[in-house]
């Protein structure tokens, strides 16, 4: 009789399961000889801000998964919508077709996203929801007549995704390097790290006025005539969560207007109550033509991913024979569209956004404790979503160097909160930060064991340094 690996793994339990991954998973952006030699960490049940392995530990998750399970876990309501709907209609494409849930997700979407984007385009993710904004940028211009308009500009560090188009808008060499020629046509301009922009002095406001210049002149440099569009998040992600300095966003949005360029706003992981609002852009009060969006649409529980547009983009679509010559064959999934509307549904009752606004001075209060340490160099971020900044020497701000990163970040910080229970980020893509982004049910009770675990890992990593 044969044995299957659902059984295997349940008479044997995790030895089974260890055995298995090391053979057959190829985990993502991961070092897959890290584990040669120790456990593959495997969750295997959520339950609120709370996860818990194998082995019947519980972690707080810091960081929603990757930014998705805005919800927490175990909320029964969305798996069971996501049953009913695949009881009814479990799959359709969106190619010439429509569904039910899809129609009623693009309408629930554009009463929410500000302005007049009002037509959504589905995806499953965010990468593609960053690559489709590209192609419809550079289609879009060819319709109007501009078909030399298909450069895209984007900052320093930031991320916006992995496949071949959204890698190369994408600010992280490194990462980019293994898959080179990328798609040619990307540029990059500064970001909006004010901690580490000295010799701009203490006037933030006029380094967001020079910041945002800055694509103003890769415009120029560029050729007006060549630029399609600039890719911003509201919080830059990557390097640590940079908010925009005040006014930075409005003078984009002059800038883009003056040289005919779309303003992308990436959503990816802002929108959906991140920053205690739907979209971002609305925390900001600045007006994109596109947003991206994916991840907390639907706390995770299914995967979808999709761009809203300004009315104007798809007006040359609806002409004649002109078609988005673009799709993607899970996009707008129904059971994905199903259990997005019924998040949607969720965050009304609980009023997850007002939970986050009335609660984010007390995360950010909680999290400032931590300036005394001698390894904190800066705590930055908006809503849920927050950047630790270590350094060397406070005063200087000097940061480690590659070979201290290493043993900072991967030879101690990562095991360490991992082991003391806080599932988060310690990334070095720039300066080294530890990231926190937790689901939007968190309150106090999280904040403190969220400062309390990294006083503790933070103050044995400083000692062994």
């Amino acid at each position: 009789m044969t044995t299957t690996p659902q059984e295997a793994h349940a008479h044997t339990g995790d030895s089974a399961w260890q055995d298995a991954a090391r053979r057959h998973l190829w985990l993502h952006f991961t070092r897959m000889s890290s584990y040669t030699h120790q456990d593959v960490p495997v969750i295997v049940r959520g339950e609120g801000a709370y996860v818990y392995d194998e082995n019947g530990k519980r972690y707080l998750d810091g960081l929603s998964g990757l930014f998705v399970s805005m919800a927490g876990h175990g909320r029964t309501e969305l798996a069971e919508a996501a049953a009913r709907q695949a009881s009814e209609l479990a799959y359709f494409p969106l190619w010439s077709y429509a569904h039910p849930r899809a129609v009623e997700l693009a309408e629930r979407l554009a009463s929410l996203t500000p302005g007049d984007l009002n037509r959504v385009f589905f995806t499953t993710g965010g990468s593609e929801a960053v690559e489709s904004a590209w192609k419809l940028a550079r289609q879009y211009f060819r319709a109007v007549g501009e078909p030399g308009r298909y450069k895209v500009i984007s900052r320093d560090i930031a991320y916006h995704g992995t496949t071949m188009g959204a890698l190369s808008i994408t600010g992280l060499p490194a990462i980019k390097t293994p898959f080179e020629p990328l798609v040619p046509g990307s540029v990059r301009v500064p970001n909006t790290n004010f901690y580490r922009a000295a010799e701009h002095g203490d006037d933030i406001k006029a380094f967001g006025r020079w910041a945002a210049d800055e694509i103003e002149r890769a415009i120029l440099r560029e050729g007006a005539d060549t630029v399609a569009a600039v890719y911003l998040e509201p919080v830059q992600n990557s390097g640590g969560c940079f908010p925009p300095p005040p006014g930075y966003f409005q003078r984009v949005r002059e800038i883009c207007d003056r040289h005919g360029v779309l303003l992308v706003s990436d959503e990816v992981i802002c929108a959906f109550g991140r920053l205690g609002h739907y979209f971002g852009s609305e925390r900001y009060a600045y007006q994109p033509d596109i947003i991206t969006m994916a991840k907390g649409m639907t706390s995770g529980y299914a995967p979808i991913g999709a761009m809203a547009v300004s009315d104007r983009l798809i007006e040359p679509f609806l002409k004649d024979t002109t078609t988005f010559l673009h799709g993607i064959t899970f996009a707008g999934h129904p059971v994905s569209a199903a259990v997005a509307l019924a998040n949607l549904d969720l965050f009304e009752k609980e009023d997850l956004l007002g939970n986050v606004r009335r609660n984010e001075g007390a995360f950010r209060a909680s999290l400032e404790k931590l300036n005394d340490l001698p390894i904190v160099g800066e705590i930055r971020g908006d809503g849920y979503f927050y950047g630790i900044e270590l350094v060397k020497n406070k005063e200087t701000r000097e940061t480690f160097d590659d070979d201290e990163s290493e043993r900072l970040l991967r030879g101690y910080l990562s095991g360490a909160l991992f082991e003391a229970g806080l599932i988060c980020r310690a990334d070095d893509r720039g300066d080294p930060v530890i990231q926190l982004a937790p689901p939007l049910i968190i309150e106090q009770e999280e904040f403190d064991f969220i400062e309390q675990t990294l006083r503790e890992v933070l103050t044995k990593a400083w000692e062994i340094l």
